[in-house]
C-alpha cells in the first residue's frame, strides 16, 4: 500500500462533520499586471479530522488532535489493511508554543511506515492518552517523555521519573528550561 492509499484509508476513519457544510467564501486581494481587484475564493474544508503531509520524507506524516490519538493508534494497529504492529520510536518534542509526541510505526507484515504527531498547547499541564495498552514498549518511552518534557499520559501504569531524581525541578528538554548551576557556557 503506498502513501496515497494509506492516507485515503486512514482519513476515512475520521471524517470531518464540517466537510458536508458549504465551505466559506473568502475575498483575496490579487494583483495582475497593473490591475488590482478582489477575487472570491472558496476555502476548502479538510474532509478528515486528521492532517496528512510527507514533509519531504518518504513516510506519510499524520497529525492528530489529542482527543483522537488513542482511537487512531488503536485502529492503525488492529486494522488488517494497516497492521502497524511495531512502535519503533516515540519522542517528546517542544515546538515552542506547543509540546507533543512523535510516534514512528511500522507494519512488519505490509512493510509500510507512518509518523504520527500529536500536539498540545497546554504547557502548564500537558496531558495525552497513553498508548501503552496498544504497544507495551511505549511504557518506558512515555516515562522518558514525562521525565524530560513533563507530558503526563492518562492511564499509564507506572508514570514516574525514569532518569532524573524525584526531587529534580523542571523538564530539561523544554526550550524554556533554565538551570544556572548545570549550564555549560563556552
Amino acid at each position: 500500500m503506498n502513501n496515497n492509499e494509506l492516507q485515503s484509508l486512514i482519513s476515512s476513519w475520521f471524517p470531518n462533520p464540517e466537510a458536508n457544510k458549504v465551505s466559506e467564501v473568502i475575498e483575496v486581494s490579487e494583483t495582475e499586471e497593473g490591475s488590482e481587484g478582489k477575487v472570491k475564493v472558496q476555502e476548502s474544508i479538510n474532509p478528515s479530522l486528521l492532517e496528512f503531509t510527507e514533509e519531504g520524507s518518504q513516510f506519510l506524516n499524520i497529525s492528530v488532535k489529542p482527543e483522537h490519538l488513542h482511537q487512531l493508534m488503536s485502529q492503525l494497529k488492529t486494522n488488517s489493511e494497516t497492521n502497524f504492529d511495531y512502535l519503533f520510536c516515540l519522542s517528546g518534542v517542544d515546538w515552542g508554543e506547543e509540546l507533543g509526541v512523535v510516534y514512528h510505526l511500522e507494519s512488519t507484515t505490509h512493510r509500510h511506515i507512518v509518523v504520527v504527531k500529536v500536539k498540545t498547547k497546554d504547557r502548564e499541564t500537558p496531558i495525552l492518552d497513553t498508548i501503552y495498552d496498544i504497544w507495551t514498549t511505549a511504557e518506558f518511552h512515555e516515562r522518558e517523555v514525562f521525565d524530560f518534557f513533563g507530558i503526563k499520559f492518562n492511564n499509564h501504569p507506572n508514570l514516574k521519573r525514569l532518569f532524573l531524581t524525584e526531587d529534580w525541578e523542571g523538564y530539561p528538554l523544554r526550550k524554556d528550561y533554565v538551570d544556572e548551576a548545570n549550564m555549560v557556557i563556552k
